[in-house]
């Protein structure tokens, strides 16, 4: 079994610190360090916590057997591409129980038209952790709005639309929100 913590952590914008944060109990960052490389045993008690802290279903952590690998062949940085030290993998990406996805029919800021944005559904206990990341909401009668969430007063967000010139968006009590977690693009 092939752990994916790491992977995982990484995509969501945490350090291990925050992670062992919001691990229940609390535990530290040392622990999940070793936890990520395979230097302490991962348990299923241990995957569940880790996987309830990054806020993804447990089985997002681990690399299965069927699951398609893609060697990586160089890294790019400021200085080019080049020839890795040690051997890398990039993994199938999994989808979480309740993710959704948008697919983009007309470019709009980052976007362009082709994209598929995969969403995670965040309830609202989780809204505070998807500040100034984009985010699809639903509205009443069958509509979204999609765009940038700036702001949360108790039970309102506040969002800002994609494009130049939007205006400030307010959506009282959503029920849950999709924040944009990956983005796939044809090149």
């Amino acid at each position: 079994m092939i752990s994916r913590i790491r992977e995982v952590r990484k995509a969501r914008g945490m350090t291990l610190e925050d992670v062992a944060k919001r691990c229940e109990p609390p535990t530290t960052a040392q622990t999940i360090g070793r936890l990520e490389t395979g230097t302490r045993t991962l348990s299923l008690d241990w995957l569940n916590r880790i996987a309830d802290a990054l806020g993804v279903d447990s089985a997002a952590l681990l690399s299965l057997p069927d699951q398609e690998i893609l060697p990586v062949a160089a890294i790019l940085d400021h200085k080019g591409a080049h020839a890795l030290e040690k051997t890398e993998n990039i993994y199938q990406p999994p989808f979480e129980p309740a993710m959704v996805a948008l697919r983009v029919k007309s470019s709009i800021g980052d976007y362009r038209t082709g994209d598929d944005v995969w969403l995670s559904r965040r309830t609202p206990e989780q809204f505070a952790g998807a500040l100034n990341r984009d985010v699809l909401v639903p509205r009443p009668a069958g509509r979204f709005l999609f765009g940038r969430l700036i702001g949360r007063e108790n039970n309102r967000l506040q969002i800002l639309p994609l494009g130049s010139g939007a205006r400030q968006q307010i959506v009282s009590d959503p029920e849950w929100i999709g924040v944009a977690v990956r983005l796939v693009r044809e090149l």
